[in-house]
Protein backbone atom coordinates (compact mmCIF):
# COMPACT_ATOMS: atom_id res chain seq x y z
CA UNK A 1 0.00 0.00 0.00
CA UNK A 2 1.39 3.50 -1.05
CA UNK A 3 2.14 5.65 1.82
CA UNK A 4 0.77 9.56 2.44
CA UNK A 5 4.76 10.47 0.90
CA UNK A 6 4.57 8.60 -1.52
CA UNK A 7 1.12 8.77 -2.91
CA UNK A 8 0.16 11.38 -6.14
CA UNK A 9 -0.98 15.00 -4.59
CA UNK A 10 -3.62 15.15 -6.76
CA UNK A 11 -5.17 18.69 -7.49
CA UNK A 12 -7.92 21.16 -6.01
CA UNK A 13 -10.28 20.83 -8.68
CA UNK A 14 -11.81 17.62 -10.45
CA UNK A 15 -11.15 17.31 -14.22
CA UNK A 16 -14.01 15.66 -15.06
CA UNK A 17 -17.71 16.13 -14.68
CA UNK A 18 -20.06 13.90 -13.40
CA UNK A 19 -23.36 13.47 -13.98
CA UNK A 20 -26.16 14.58 -11.90
CA UNK A 21 -28.93 11.94 -11.79
CA UNK A 22 -28.72 8.12 -11.44
CA UNK A 23 -29.23 6.52 -15.04
CA UNK A 24 -31.57 4.07 -13.34
CA UNK A 25 -33.09 5.18 -10.53
CA UNK A 26 -33.95 8.45 -12.10
CA UNK A 27 -32.59 9.61 -8.42
CA UNK A 28 -29.72 12.45 -7.80
CA UNK A 29 -26.24 11.03 -7.48
CA UNK A 30 -25.48 13.55 -5.03
CA UNK A 31 -28.44 14.58 -3.33
CA UNK A 32 -30.35 16.03 -1.60
CA UNK A 33 -32.35 12.51 -0.57
CA UNK A 34 -35.37 11.83 1.08
CA UNK A 35 -35.28 13.07 5.22
CA UNK A 36 -34.11 9.81 6.64
CA UNK A 37 -31.89 8.30 4.16
CA UNK A 38 -28.73 7.33 5.55
CA UNK A 39 -25.34 6.60 3.51
CA UNK A 40 -22.83 3.97 3.27
CA UNK A 41 -19.33 3.25 1.79
CA UNK A 42 -18.90 -0.06 0.43
CA UNK A 43 -15.88 -1.29 -1.47
CA UNK A 44 -16.02 -5.06 -2.99
CA UNK A 45 -13.97 -4.95 -6.31
CA UNK A 46 -14.64 -3.67 -9.21
CA UNK A 47 -17.21 -1.13 -8.74
CA UNK A 48 -18.77 -2.11 -11.92
CA UNK A 49 -20.28 -5.09 -10.80
CA UNK A 50 -21.00 -3.84 -7.38
CA UNK A 51 -22.80 -0.90 -7.83
CA UNK A 52 -25.30 -3.05 -10.07
CA UNK A 53 -26.21 -5.23 -7.28
CA UNK A 54 -26.59 -2.23 -4.96
CA UNK A 55 -28.84 -0.48 -7.24
CA UNK A 56 -31.19 -3.71 -7.61
CA UNK A 57 -31.71 -3.64 -3.90
CA UNK A 58 -35.01 -2.68 -2.25
CA UNK A 59 -34.95 0.60 -0.56
CA UNK A 60 -31.82 2.24 -2.51
CA UNK A 61 -32.09 5.36 -2.71
CA UNK A 62 -29.24 5.75 -5.36
CA UNK A 63 -25.54 4.46 -6.09
CA UNK A 64 -22.61 5.93 -7.32
CA UNK A 65 -18.98 4.38 -8.25
CA UNK A 66 -16.23 6.66 -6.98
CA UNK A 67 -12.68 6.47 -5.21
CA UNK A 68 -12.01 6.22 -1.38
CA UNK A 69 -9.42 5.06 1.72
CA UNK A 70 -6.82 6.59 -0.08
CA UNK A 71 -4.85 10.13 -0.31
CA UNK A 72 -5.03 11.95 -4.01
CA UNK A 73 -7.56 14.80 -3.81
CA UNK A 74 -9.28 14.54 -7.42
CA UNK A 75 -8.04 11.27 -8.30
CA UNK A 76 -8.79 9.81 -12.12
CA UNK A 77 -9.29 6.24 -12.51
CA UNK A 78 -5.52 5.34 -14.45
CA UNK A 79 -4.25 7.12 -11.56
CA UNK A 80 -6.21 4.84 -9.01
CA UNK A 81 -5.11 1.80 -10.82
CA UNK A 82 -1.88 3.22 -10.42
CA UNK A 83 -1.67 1.99 -6.76
CA UNK A 84 -0.42 5.05 -6.38
CA UNK A 85 -3.42 7.10 -4.54
CA UNK A 86 -4.25 5.00 -1.98
CA UNK A 87 -7.74 4.30 -2.85
CA UNK A 88 -10.29 1.51 -3.56
CA UNK A 89 -12.99 1.39 -5.90
CA UNK A 90 -16.01 2.15 -3.89
CA UNK A 91 -19.72 2.30 -4.17
CA UNK A 92 -21.92 5.25 -2.33
CA UNK A 93 -25.09 3.48 -1.22
CA UNK A 94 -27.65 5.86 0.12
CA UNK A 95 -30.78 3.93 1.26
CA UNK A 96 -33.90 4.35 3.59
CA UNK A 97 -33.18 2.00 6.32
CA UNK A 98 -36.94 1.46 7.27
CA UNK A 99 -37.16 -0.52 3.92
CA UNK A 100 -33.83 -1.92 3.90
CA UNK A 101 -31.93 -2.39 7.14
CA UNK A 102 -28.11 -1.75 7.61
CA UNK A 103 -27.55 -5.60 8.52
CA UNK A 104 -29.64 -6.56 5.38
CA UNK A 105 -27.11 -4.19 3.34
CA UNK A 106 -24.43 -5.45 5.17
CA UNK A 107 -25.52 -9.20 5.02
CA UNK A 108 -25.17 -8.32 1.15
CA UNK A 109 -21.97 -6.91 0.92
CA UNK A 110 -19.99 -9.74 2.74
CA UNK A 111 -21.85 -12.10 0.62
CA UNK A 112 -21.17 -10.64 -3.11
CA UNK A 113 -17.41 -10.73 -2.73
CA UNK A 114 -14.95 -12.65 -1.11
CA UNK A 115 -13.66 -10.09 1.57
CA UNK A 116 -10.04 -12.42 2.51
CA UNK A 117 -8.28 -11.96 -0.42
CA UNK A 118 -6.73 -8.81 0.53
CA UNK A 119 -5.24 -6.78 -2.26
CA UNK A 120 -7.38 -8.26 -4.96
CA UNK A 121 -10.90 -9.99 -6.07
CA UNK A 122 -10.63 -12.50 -8.42
CA UNK A 123 -8.49 -12.09 -11.25
CA UNK A 124 -8.44 -8.36 -10.60
CA UNK A 125 -5.16 -7.64 -8.28
CA UNK A 126 -4.34 -3.87 -6.76
CA UNK A 127 -4.78 -2.14 -3.49
CA UNK A 128 -8.02 -0.54 -5.62
CA UNK A 129 -9.71 -3.56 -5.68
CA UNK A 130 -9.47 -4.37 -1.65
CA UNK A 131 -12.57 -4.80 0.70
CA UNK A 132 -13.78 -1.97 2.71
CA UNK A 133 -16.72 -0.05 4.75
CA UNK A 134 -16.45 3.87 5.19
CA UNK A 135 -19.17 4.03 7.65
CA UNK A 136 -21.06 7.59 8.09
CA UNK A 137 -22.77 6.52 12.12
CA UNK A 138 -22.00 4.80 14.46
CA UNK A 139 -24.74 2.64 14.33
CA UNK A 140 -22.97 1.11 10.65
CA UNK A 141 -19.71 0.92 12.29
CA UNK A 142 -21.35 -1.06 14.91
CA UNK A 143 -23.25 -3.68 12.70
CA UNK A 144 -20.18 -3.71 10.31
CA UNK A 145 -17.87 -5.32 13.26
CA UNK A 146 -20.83 -7.50 14.69
CA UNK A 147 -21.55 -8.55 11.09
CA UNK A 148 -17.69 -9.23 10.44
CA UNK A 149 -17.60 -11.59 13.27
CA UNK A 150 -20.41 -13.38 12.61
CA UNK A 151 -19.19 -13.89 9.00
CA UNK A 152 -16.03 -15.05 9.75
CA UNK A 153 -16.34 -18.58 11.35
CA UNK A 154 -18.59 -19.22 8.63
CA UNK A 155 -15.84 -18.53 6.19
CA UNK A 156 -13.46 -19.79 7.92
CA UNK A 157 -16.16 -23.26 7.99
CA UNK A 158 -16.00 -23.26 4.33
CA UNK A 159 -12.33 -23.27 3.73
CA UNK A 160 -11.44 -19.27 4.13
CA UNK A 161 -9.10 -17.25 5.39
CA UNK A 162 -9.03 -14.63 7.44
CA UNK A 163 -11.36 -11.35 6.77
CA UNK A 164 -9.31 -8.57 5.33
CA UNK A 165 -12.29 -5.88 5.11
CA UNK A 166 -10.79 -2.74 6.46
CA UNK A 167 -13.45 -1.10 8.52
CA UNK A 168 -13.29 2.68 9.07
CA UNK A 169 -15.62 5.67 9.29
CA UNK A 170 -15.47 8.54 6.99
CA UNK A 171 -14.00 10.86 9.04
CA UNK A 172 -10.76 8.81 8.49
CA UNK A 173 -11.34 6.92 5.17
CA UNK A 174 -11.76 10.88 3.64
CA UNK A 175 -14.01 11.98 1.10
CA UNK A 176 -15.95 9.77 -1.40
CA UNK A 177 -14.37 10.78 -4.80
CA UNK A 178 -17.15 10.47 -7.23
CA UNK A 179 -15.84 8.33 -10.31
CA UNK A 180 -15.84 9.74 -14.08
CA UNK A 181 -18.90 9.83 -16.17
CA UNK A 182 -18.24 6.68 -18.14
CA UNK A 183 -18.39 4.49 -14.96
CA UNK A 184 -21.21 5.76 -13.19
CA UNK A 185 -23.77 2.67 -13.76
CA UNK A 186 -21.49 1.29 -16.33
CA UNK A 187 -23.31 -2.18 -16.54
CA UNK A 188 -26.52 -0.07 -17.62
CA UNK A 189 -24.73 1.45 -20.30
CA UNK A 190 -22.69 -1.61 -21.34
CA UNK A 191 -24.91 -4.29 -20.61
CA UNK A 192 -22.34 -6.55 -21.88
CA UNK A 193 -19.55 -5.27 -19.61
CA UNK A 194 -17.04 -7.64 -17.94
CA UNK A 195 -17.24 -7.35 -14.16
CA UNK A 196 -18.21 -9.78 -12.25
CA UNK A 197 -18.79 -10.07 -7.79
CA UNK A 198 -16.89 -13.07 -6.69
CA UNK A 199 -19.36 -14.30 -3.93
CA UNK A 200 -18.55 -17.30 -1.89
CA UNK A 201 -21.48 -18.81 -1.83
CA UNK A 202 -20.85 -18.62 2.10
CA UNK A 203 -24.26 -17.45 3.61
CA UNK A 204 -23.99 -14.54 6.50
CA UNK A 205 -25.36 -14.85 9.82
CA UNK A 206 -27.62 -11.36 10.60
CA UNK A 207 -27.45 -10.46 14.44
CA UNK A 208 -29.87 -11.12 16.52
Amino acid sequence: MVTAERALKGRPEPVYSVPETHAVLGTPLRGPWPEGTQVLHLAMGCFWGAEKEMWQLPGVVTTAAGYQGGYTENPTYDEVCSALTGHTETVLVAYDPERLPTAELLRHFWTLHDPTQGFRQGNDVGTQYRSAIFTTTEDQAELARTTRELYAPELRRNGYGDITTEIRPVEDAGTFWYAEDYHQQYLHKVPNGYCPVHATGVACPLPS
